[in-house]
């Protein structure tokens, strides 16, 4: 962690809602007149569009488990070393991941990457928002699928082994994570990639039964030590995901909040200010569904001044 050039780590998987909480920081920098560095996690990713799904194929034709959750197809050390460099200097190089959306914008084809550049000089902080904001793992090896076509087995081994692990979240200040229960997150990337890229739904739970074992091991652990973690947790019956007709809504779902540290809080206050809010537990406040933007604001901006005054006093 730097008291200097603070980081807040947004992590959860595609289509989480992390681009909520990227929203609502944009809000609070600029009512409160702070300059942020964006970066997303997707600019770490090792390989472009192409060569990533060939590696995909190839590895489900030696009967391996491959998929973007997983470590092998991101510059996990880069990250880390990115990280690291901002942390002391408020310095280091970014580039983006090129889609459909943007892809005009930024003058390259989508599923390719931007040249890597310098940062914007003189920011406050930085922002992360992807997969591995959190990510704490030891060295890993894959072993090939069982006859009995279970999932690769991921081995951890001492980075003393002579394998290189890694430690992102160490050098981060505010670790947020945002991920809804686990057939929410199904039915959003169901409708996403059918409706968007025109996948069939075949292709697509193929794709999440796929990732299921990278997504125990390297996504899940990040949310044990989160500082915060927004949990969406829909009201209406979502029992079979894969059938599911529509997504719900915001008003159809309540916002789990859970709190590592509770004493830093005034939770008295933030339930006179979130209206409908209650406490579940010590640690854990459940709002809304819609309420989600304005909480994370009410929530999220004292962090941030709080950063920034430790920042002025070192």
């Amino acid at each position: 962690m730097s008291e200097r050039y603070p980081i807040v780590a947004v992590t959860g998987s595609s289509g989480a809602g992390t681009t909520t909480v990227r929203h609502a920081f944009q809000d609070i920098f600029r009512r409160e007149g702070i300059t942020a560095a964006f970066v997303e996690g997707e600019a770490f990713q090792r390989y472009e569009l192409e060569e990533r799904m060939r590696r995909i194929r190839q590895a489900q034709a030696e009967g391996k488990m491959l998929s973007l959750f997983g470590p092998e197809m991101h510059q996990l050390d880069r990250l880390e070393a990115f990280f690291k460099e901002y942390a002391e200097h408020g310095t280091g190089q970014i580039r983006e991941y090129v889609t459909p959306d943007n892809q005009d914008e930024l003058g390259f084809p989508a599923g390719t990457f931007t040249p890597w550049k310098a940062l914007p000089p003189k920011t406050d902080l930085l922002v992360y928002e992807g997969l591995h904001g959190g990510m704490v793992a030891r060295a890993w090896t894959r072993r090939k699928m069982s006859p009995s076509h279970n999932p690769a087995v991921i081995e951890r081994r001492s980075a003393t082994n002579g394998n290189n692990g890694v430690d992102i979240a160490q050098h981060v200040d505010l670790l947020l994570g945002v991920v809804p229960v686990v057939n929410l997150e199904w039915i959003q990337k169901i409708h996403r990639d059918t409706n968007v890229k025109g996948r069939t739904p075949e292709a697509v739970t193929n794709t999440i039964l796929r990732r299921l074992r990278d997504y125990t091991h390297f996504i899940t652990p990040q949310f044990s030590i989160t500082d915060i973690n927004f949990q969406r947790v829909p009201v209406v019956d979502t029992s079979n995901p894969f059938i599911a007709r529509n997504v719900p809504t915001p008003d159809e779902s309540v916002v789990v909040i859970r709190f590592r540290d509770p004493a830093k809080y005034d939770f008295p206050n933030l339930m006179k200010r979130i209206h409908g809010s209650f406490m579940s537990r010590p640690n854990t406040l459940v709002i809304p569904g819609g309420k989600m933007h304005l909480a994370m604001e009410i929530i999220c901006t004292p962090l941030v001044h709080e950063l920034l005054e430790k920042r002025e006093t070192n």
